[in-house]
């Protein structure tokens, strides 16, 4: 691989959040252009409102994932430079690995190891991809996750919101294991505080919780909220949303809650996990909706949601009821917020 000095280094080195004091993260554009072909449509991985994503492969025969973001607002270009800065700080194998990044001739791109599977969100919507998943995968995927959070929210040192969790940001490499991306709404968190408030209100609904939403009161059980709704859908092989299940309407974490009430949360179980242990399934459906209950302060610290994980014989709190968002405060607050 090679990298280059360039005095465009400024461009970062001008902040006092780039403390990395090195370009070695720095690619040419050219080296961009042939690694993707050009930027051609057959290397096109995906694409959303960001800009698109192409694989492509450098002169040693290393393949890399590049995000090309189009568009040049500045909160564009704020995302852009704070997923820089945050990902050089960053590593673990749950997060996915930034390669370099290019910020020339006004393109801004960043680069990423390749994660060869689909990402979590495609492996639920499709059901040819979803029978793929046991359980054994699925938990692994779920404690994965977990480890990949706690590592965000303590053990990096840096304690921070990813603000952006969902399956569409979990990619999966050839073994199953789960890698969390998109870091571009993430933000450091006081080690002094607990919670904080803020008007610039970023994510995806469906998994931001409501004090978030309604109120812009963010925390690191921010995060876990949104672990809470992804491990309902890991199990349920649902999208999160208001789910028609048998001819009525029901939101995913209200039909888990109220079938755990009544002592069937099997209903929620996905139909290829038929055969699957059941006493940890059950398990998994607990911890999820000690993750998504209403009550802040009763949702369990990422600390406490691995070592349960963990610790499958360890006796859990009973949750009480969660929190989901009623279509009229999405309607009244979706104009804060991405779509997914």
């Amino acid at each position: 691989m090679r990298h280059i000095k360039d005095p465009t280094i400024a461009f970062l080195a001008s902040t006092e959040d780039w403390s990395s004091g090195d370009d070695s993260w720095l690619f040419k554009l050219s080296e961009i252009r042939a690694a993707t072909n050009d930027f051609s449509n057959t290397t096109k991985l995906g694409q959303g409102g960001f800009g698109k994503v192409y694989k492509g492969k450098l002169k040693g025969g290393r393949q890399i994932a590049v995000k090309r973001l189009e568009g040049c607002s500045n909160e564009g270009k704020k995302q852009f430079k704070n997923e820089i800065m945050l990902m050089v700080r960053l590593q673990h194998r749950n997060l996915v690995k930034l390669v370099g990044f290019c910020f020339e001739g006004g393109e801004r791109i960043i680069i990423y190891e390749f994660v060869p599977y689909a990402s979590l969100d495609r492996f639920i919507s499709d059901p040819n991809k979803r029978v793929l998943l046991d359980w054994t995968k699925r938990y692994k995927i779920i404690k994965g996750i977990a480890r990949g959070l706690l590592y965000l929210h303590v053990d990096s040192q840096l304690r921070l919101i990813h603000c952006d969790l969902k399956p569409a940001n979990i990619l999966l490499d050839e073994k199953m294991n789960p890698k969390i991306a998109d870091f571009g709404t993430a933000r450091l968190f006081p080690s002094d505080q607990s919670s904080e408030r803020t008007i610039n209100i970023a994510g995806t609904f469906g998994y931001m919780p409501p004090e978030y939403v309604q109120h812009g009161e963010i925390s690191l059980k921010t995060d876990v909220y949104s672990f809470g709704v992804m491990v309902l859908e890991i199990i349920s092989g649902q999208k999160n949303g208001f789910l028609d299940i048998f001819g009525s309407s029901a939101h995913l974490a209200s039909y888990a809650w109220n079938n755990w009430k009544k002592g069937t949360a099997m209903n929620l179980v996905d139909h290829f996990l038929k055969g699957s242990p059941v006493g940890e399934i059950l398990y998994c459906i607990h911890i999820a909706l000690l993750c998504v209950q209403e009550d802040v302060a009763r949702r369990p610290t990422t600390a406490s949601v691995t070592l349960m994980l963990n610790t499958e014989s360890q006796s859990l709190p009973m949750p009480s009821h969660p929190a989901f968002l009623t279509d009229s405060s999405m309607t009244n607050n979706q104009a804060l917020a991405q779509p997914e």
